[in-house]
């Protein structure tokens, strides 16, 4: 069920950005069949999000299995061609702070095209957020007592995050489903890689209790996730079976994240934001 190496979606919308998705593990194979690949899953939900818009926000999807030790391939910087937009790397079974050689690959890719290509603007949604942090310096590690963070998870917002999500100052949360242990242990900067200026801002949109980075925006470049936003009831079910079936999860505790898969979730308003992000239209957030 390994996905063809590259495909595209294009549709006919108004003022389209081209993003390129960076696939980094498989869906379940009834999630498969029902909705396709991440990438797939990601280009459905971003094309509702601009048809919400006003006015409209097109989206032009190309994908890319990137997972080598299961037939993919990490692009080469030449493949990385001037019509692409923007980048979104996804969520993972692998971790992001190990010595797996396409790991490194994609580590190397993200270093490249940051510095030779700044007119592309990143995403990433768990595994991606943390190897896009990782490229620009950060640490990624596991969560300090291995804890998971499950399904249903409420996430604070800072002031940035409410500007982001367009939200009024009274609302503190969104809700996100979350699939992870390790954690992003502190966002980038200037300090941490050379990749970043001494006056590049970088915010952190949003805790939760277990993860204190619950996402990144540099403006006009960066905009991470650790929660899912393309992951619904059916999803969150499945990719707990998934976990428990490899043994990194105990039944106990994907009893308890599966009676929350049903809760409140707000993946389309958070996909509303990065295809904002996209197209330039928050670039006034700061």
């Amino acid at each position: 069920m390994v996905p063809p190496a590259a495909r595209t979606i294009a549709k006919d919308r108004p003022e389209k950005v081209r993003m390129l998705v960076l696939e980094t593990d498989e869906t379940h194979p009834d999630t498969y069949e029902e909705k396709g690949s991440f990438g797939e899953i990601l280009h459905d939900l971003l094309q509702k999000a601009g048809a919400e818009h006003d006015p409209q926000l097109g989206i032009e999807t190309m994908m890319q299995y990137v997972v080598e030790d299961d037939g993919g391939r990490v692009p080469e910087p030449a493949d990385i061609t001037d019509d692409i937009h923007a980048i979104l790397i996804t969520g993972s079974e692998y971790d992001a702070h190990g010595d797996v050689k396409w790991v490194l690959k994609l580590v190397d890719l993200i270093q490249h095209i940051w510095i030779n290509r700044l007119d592309i603007r990143f995403s990433g949604i768990c595994f991606g957020h943390q190897v896009i942090c990782r490229a620009l310096g950060s640490a990624v590690e596991p969560h300090e007592n291995g804890e998971w963070e499950l399904s249903h998870t409420p996430i604070k917002l800072s002031d940035i995050g409410r500007s982001l999500f367009n939200l009024p100052a009274t609302e503190e949360y969104v809700y996100l489903h979350q699939m992870h242990a390790d954690c992003v242990a502190f966002p980038p900067s200037s300090e941490t890689t050379c990749r970043l200026d001494t006056d590049t801002k970088v915010h952190v949109w949003g805790t939760s209790d277990h993860t204190s980075v619950q996402g990144v925006y540099i403006p006009r470049r960066l905009f991470t996730t650790q929660g899912h936003m393309e992951f619904d009831e059916k999803m969150v079910r499945r990719q707990l079976e998934l976990r428990v079936k490899s043994g990194a999860l105990e039944e106990g505790r994907a009893d308890e994240a599966t009676e929350k898969a049903d809760w409140m979730h707000d993946g389309l308003v958070f996909a509303k934001a990065v295809l904002r992000f996209f197209h330039g239209d928050d670039d006034k957030v700061v």
